[in-house]
């Protein structure tokens, strides 16, 4: 339709014609194409029309500013303040015709069509300044229970757009004279809930993570299946369900941390907030604050250390205020002190994991021989390997995970001895694949054994696949 003021001579009959069309997007476009004809701004040309049709006929072009006002993000009064003299007029008889639009926009809002009641809605609150949820509230008066599924979904919708959530949306607005349309749309999400439950229980842990991204669209309405993600065993889903939580009750993700943190709990529950603290802006200062923090439990503390390597680079105050929990007598805290230095760097870090190695707690040890991997620590190699003799499990577990990345040659030995010997079957298939990329005579020797002779089923697996991945094939 624009095009049309292009061309030579303008074509008035197709403008004129354009301005009686049923789409209000055409009637729009023709109106901005006389306006670029005639060298005038789009409101002036928009309130010309308005004001010089009969009152009786004028409902198009009035319903055609209050949608052109709208996509703008203005109200018709707003909008033709840059009409000119004509402008307060215009927008006087849109404003007399008020009822008569609000009623062809709630029509629209019940279309099938997504697009089309999607932007009847937003067209719908924004003309009569009214949050969307309480223009879908009020277009139900009247309508049957048949129609609640489309102004849900018109609601789900437009909160999908903006990234809000449709239970926060109605609580907002609800008055006590809604609560019987308000309950029926609840009842339609509630359905929706309903429907998520094979993906939330799924044993894909990315349908779970999908499915709860989806939670986060109902607000406080998804309150119980969120709770439940928070125990997920997938990080990332408990992340996705802490932020859906934080949207639900209105907060940003800091103020809905530090509530629930504040509120005390198992760290199982907490861990999830403390992750997502550690991605916000000023995460360092946040998660000291819990470190430091006495009335929090002791695992929560250690916990708020060990997320800091997510924040920022190291620097002088990390260090300064890190360090000092090396000397703690609770093993959480220098555990989590020795993960915080991940991001450390030379002697501080070198020393310190050297100490870490040496403690008597056995989650410190882990810390150290994890954190020296991650940092590809390689003068800690054979300390690490030395850790194969433990008496703990998990601290063989990790010295055995840590050398497939920092082992060498002379380690394969101490490694084969491990898969041979070790009582726990968990830590004999971490020394299995770590043999699988160490390689080597004495390597093939143990996996060998292992893949025939081993008590565990799962041990000889992984055995068979890692002398597959050095070239062998055992039958």
């Amino acid at each position: 339709m624009l095009a049309l003021a292009e061309a030579k001579p303008v074509p008035e009959s197709s403008l004129k014609s354009a301005l009686a069309d049923e789409d209000w997007r055409v009637r729009w476009a023709a109106v901005r194409a006389s306006a670029k004809v005639r060298k005038v701004s789009e409101p002036r040309a928009l309130a010309e029309w308005v004001t010089g049709l009969q009152a009786s006929s004028d409902l198009p072009a009035c319903l055609t500013a209050a949608r052109a006002a709208a996509e703008a993000g203005n109200t018709p009064s707003v909008f033709l303040q840059k009409a000119g003299e004509k402008g307060a007029a215009a927008a006087a008889r849109v404003q007399a015709r008020k009822e008569a639009i609000r009623e062809a926009l709630e029509v629209e809002l019940y279309s099938e069509d997504t697009s089309t009641r999607q932007r009847a809605l937003s067209h719908l609150a924004t003309f009569l300044k009214v949050p969307p949820a309480r223009a879908v509230v009020d277009a139900m008066e009247g309508r049957p229970e048949s129609a609640d599924a489309t102004a849900a979904a018109a609601l789900r919708e437009l909160a999908e757009l903006k990234s809000l959530s449709v239970g926060r949306m109605l609580v907002e607005v609800a008055q006590p004279a809604d609560r019987e349309r308000v309950n029926r749309l609840f009842a339609v999400y509630s359905q929706e809930l309903q429907s998520l439950q094979p993906e939330l229980t799924s044993g894909d842990s990315e349908k779970r993570r999908t499915a709860v991204f989806k939670l986060r669209l109902y607000g406080p309405l998804a309150q119980r299946e969120l709770e439940q993600a928070l125990r997920d065993p997938d990080p990332r889903v408990q992340e996705s369900a802490a932020r859906g939580l934080a949207l639900a009750e209105g907060l940003s993700m800091l103020e809905a941390a530090g509530k629930r943190l504040q509120a005390g709990g198992d760290l199982v529950a907490q861990r999830p907030w403390l992750a997502v603290l550690a991605r916000e802006k000023n995460c360092q200062a946040s998660l000291l604050a819990v470190a430091e923090d006495l009335k929090q439990p002791v695992s929560l503390r250690g916990e708020a250390l060990a997320q800091l390597p997510e924040c920022a680079s190291w620097n002088q105050e990390r260090s300064k205020r890190v360090l000092p929990f090396l000397n703690e007598p609770q093993p959480p805290l220098r555990a989590g002190a020795l993960r915080a230095l991940s991001g450390a760097s030379g002697e501080e870090l070198s020393e310190s994991l050297k100490r870490g190695l040496q403690d008597a707690a056995p989650e410190v040890v882990v810390a150290a021989i994890e954190t020296a991997a991650h940092r590809h620590q390689t003068g800690l190699a054979d300390a690490i390997a030395e850790q194969l003799g433990s008496a703990h499990d998990e601290v063989r577990q990790a010295s055995a995970q840590a050398l497939e990345r920092l082992g060498k040659d002379r380690h394969v030995k101490a490694l084969s001895e491990c898969l041979g010997k070790d009582p726990v079957p968990a830590v004999r298939v971490v020394a299995a694949q770590t043999l699988g990329v160490l390689g080597g005579p004495f390597a093939i020797a143990a996996l060998s054994q292992a893949a025939a002779k081993d008590p565990d089923s799962h041990v000889q697996h992984v055995s068979r696949e890692a002398l597959k991945q050095l070239g062998f094939s055992k039958r």
